[in-house]
């Protein structure tokens, strides 16, 4: 039997540095390039730091202090048996800028990592100079569009109650993670599915999958969010998300993405009480930082800029 993939499957060379930084009471594995503000690049399911990597040397190339992290439960950081709850993972983002050594950092997520983006700039406004979230609603407009629209958002996250069985870890790791791979190909747009980018990035995130406990703790995401819609902390959770978001907000969406639809993404705009610019990219599925990466780190070093020139801090909107 071949041997499950060690850390070394996701140090990865290229014009970056790997290291690992204690954030929030757990062990985060870092890729860091050029000096400068920090922006922190969270990605999502099934995926890890390499999802950024068409932005990361052109970010740092910019001006910026580029950090890709591996969430936690993914890739070469700590994989503990829990920890993630809505709340613990905003806090990992919020120890992550301190352990990095900044005091703010404007926040890119895809995907998990968006969510992150939107519950780290609720629940910590004076850290977040601005986001950018691609692929993904704000969490309360992706809830109700989950019970508003059966035919649309909820037949699209079909995938989550798959997700909560008791050990389905088992039926991700099968076939050397072929349901990874599967799931990457129905959420991506038909240009790049067929390009060998994304038969290389499919292979690799496969075997990233497999690493011991990486397919339990994603999935545990997942049920978390399910089970919290029925409990007190979930509750909870939810209303204090209700406070607008005061972080200027760039919102990218794939006009193909199958998984969280443009239609639910688009109303997110409602929560934002900062600028708020919604792009929809035709032809894009739900990786657009991969199908579309020019595009992408273009808008983000704009973004970026445009922090700059206004002189916007972590208490801007205060």
């Amino acid at each position: 039997m071949t041997p499950p993939p060690d850390d070394s499957a996701v140090l990865i060379a290229g014009p970056w540095t790997h290291r690992h930084v204690n954030a929030n009471g757990s062990r985060f594995h870092v890729v860091e390039a050029g000096s400068g503000p920090l922006i922190l690049l969270l990605h999502g399911f099934p995926e890890f730091w390499w999802t950024w990597r068409h932005q990361i040397a052109d970010l740092a190339a910019a001006g910026y202090r580029v950090a890709a992290v591996d969430l936690r439960g993914y890739g070469s950081s700590d994989k503990p048996p829990r920890g993630y709850d809505g709340y613990t993972l905003a806090n990992d983002v919020a120890g992550l800028i301190r352990a990095l050594g900044e005091r703010d950092a404007m926040i890119v997520g895809h995907d998990w990592g968006g969510f992150l983006a939107w519950t780290a700039a609720a629940f910590h406004p004076r850290m977040i100079r601005r986001i950018a979230v691609l692929g993904m609603a704000h969490p309360l407009r992706l809830r109700t569009a989950l019970a508003t629209d059966p035919r649309g958002q909820l037949a699209a996250s079909r995938y989550l109650f798959a997700f909560q069985a008791p050990r389905f870890e088992h039926v991700v790791r099968r076939r050397d993670a072929k349901l990874v791979g599967d799931l990457l190909a129905r959420w991506s747009g038909p240009a790049w599915r067929e390009t060998a980018d994304f038969a290389e990035y499919q292979r690799v995130c496969r075997s990233v999958m497999l690493m011991p406990q990486a397919a339990f703790c994603a999935l545990e995401y997942y049920r978390w969010s399910m089970r919290s819609l029925t409990r007190p902390s979930g509750w909870r959770f939810a209303s204090l998300l209700e406070r607008p978001i005061d972080a200027p907000t760039l919102h990218i969406h794939g006009e193909l993405d199958p998984a969280c639809l443009a239609a639910t993404a688009q109303g997110s705009g409602r929560y934002v009480a900062a600028s708020y610019e919604w792009q929809l990219l035709p032809g894009v599925g739900h990786y657009p930082q991969s199908e579309a990466p020019e595009h992408v780190t273009a808008e983000l070093i704009r973004w970026a800029k445009e922090d700059a020139a206004a002189g916007a801090g972590p208490t801007a909107g205060f």
